[in-house]
């Protein structure tokens, strides 16, 4: 069983972590999938928008895995994988920890009325540190209650700050994310796109975040075809043969 699944609704893609028994929580697996999926999402020019979720409405996620830990940058929208394309995440149950990075870093959310948003990472003497920019997102005393405190904040109070765009019934969150894409689906593409891009320009960006974008593009050198043609090339002492790839 895939632990991420991707269905397409037209010019829509829902991307859902799929380890319900797990509460979702993200493994390695779950990192590597998520970052491939968007990468696919925003290659196809067939997508204007993409729903992120999680399998079931226990949890939306549980956060990293203890037992499995991912590199859980590759799995953070903007950081992970790069799209000017809108996505949505629908959340229910538990957002836990990298959870709420993941959420936050969405451009819309829809989330149901048992959605609570949970960053414990304070009381286990650990974080990435990814969190930080959840003070771009929503108020700072709030951001840093969560933060700090570890208070769980339910969806309710999360809309009423603006956090979250709609609070709708468990079970309905994936329709109601549906509704959201259709209807941006519509749109003029290069708009969104523009806005987005320009949206992400505004908005703050904390030490763990600008770090995540720098591997991500550092990555897609050392993994590059170019990477192994340069060095097949000179094993062989032959000429060069870059694609650019």
């Amino acid at each position: 069983m895939s632990a991420v699944t991707v269905e397409d609704r037209g010019p829509v893609s829902i991307i859902r972590i799929n380890r319900p028994e797990r509460l979702n929580a993200i493994n390695k697996a779950v990192a590597i999938e998520l970052q491939a999926a968007f990468q696919a999402f925003d290659r196809d020019t067939e997508k204007r928008v993409a729903i992120l979720s999680g399998a079931g409405d226990k949890a939306f996620t549980s956060g990293a895995d203890v037992s499995d830990l991912p590199e859980l940058w590759r799995a953070i929208p903007g950081v992970g994988f790069k799209t000017d394309k809108p996505v949505i995440a629908a959340t229910s149950g538990w957002v836990i920890g990298g959870g709420i990075v993941m959420a936050m870093m969405c451009d819309l959310m829809v989330s149901t009325e048992n959605t609570l948003f949970y960053y414990p990472e304070a009381k286990l003497g650990t974080t990435a540190g990814g969190i930080s920019s959840l003070v771009a997102r929503m108020p700072h005393k709030l951001a840093m209650e969560i933060m700090l405190l570890g208070a769980k904040v339910p969806a309710s109070r999360a809309y009423e700050v603006g956090f979250v765009n709609k609070v709708v019934a468990v079970g309905e969150q994936r329709a109601a994310a549906l509704d959201y894409a259709r209807r941006l689906a519509e749109n003029a593409p290069l708009v969104l796109q523009l806005l987005k891009r320009f949206v992400g320009r505004v908005l703050s960006k904390g030490p763990s975040e600008l770090a995540g974008i720098a591997r991500r593009d550092v990555e897609a050198v050392t993994d590059s075809a170019d990477l192994q043609e340069g060095l097949a090339a000179f094993r062989a002492k032959r000429p060069l043969s870059f694609s650019g790839n």
